[in-house]
């Protein structure tokens, strides 16, 4: 087992675990294959939705399951407008936006849906 093979291509988590044919990560829920790993990743998008739907600056989202912040909680369903990718995460968050109720926050691509 390479050890190449145990890090996740999304978030560079080391404690990725082999599942089947598919290695999954722990902390990001992201799944790939030994033969993906070694794919260009020029093609493909690191911004993509809980649904692997590629996300852009600008979309409209909803968050896919309940959140804390603080001594609130984001709740499943929220809508969050105008949100901006972020080329270089912040503490392994890659979306900046502005939640009503809530104010500016960061968000994980893995958290949310395109609306």
């Amino acid at each position: 087992m390479s050890e190449e093979s145990k890090t996740c291509p999304k978030c560079e988590s080391p404690y990725g675990y082999p599942d089947g044919e598919l290695w999954v990560c722990p902390e990001c829920f992201h799944e790939w294959s030994l033969e993906q790993k070694t794919e260009s990743n020029e093609e493909h998008t690191p911004f993509v939705d809980v649904n692997g739907v590629a996300l852009s600056n600008g979309d409209t989202v909803t968050v896919a399951k309940d959140l804390k912040a603080g001594k609130s909680t984001i709740k499943t369903g929220t809508k969050v407008k105008n949100i901006r990718l972020l080329e270089e995460p912040v503490n392994g968050h890659d979306i900046a936006c502005k939640i009503d109720g809530h104010g500016q926050m960061y968000l994980k691509c893995s958290v949310v849906k395109k609306s």
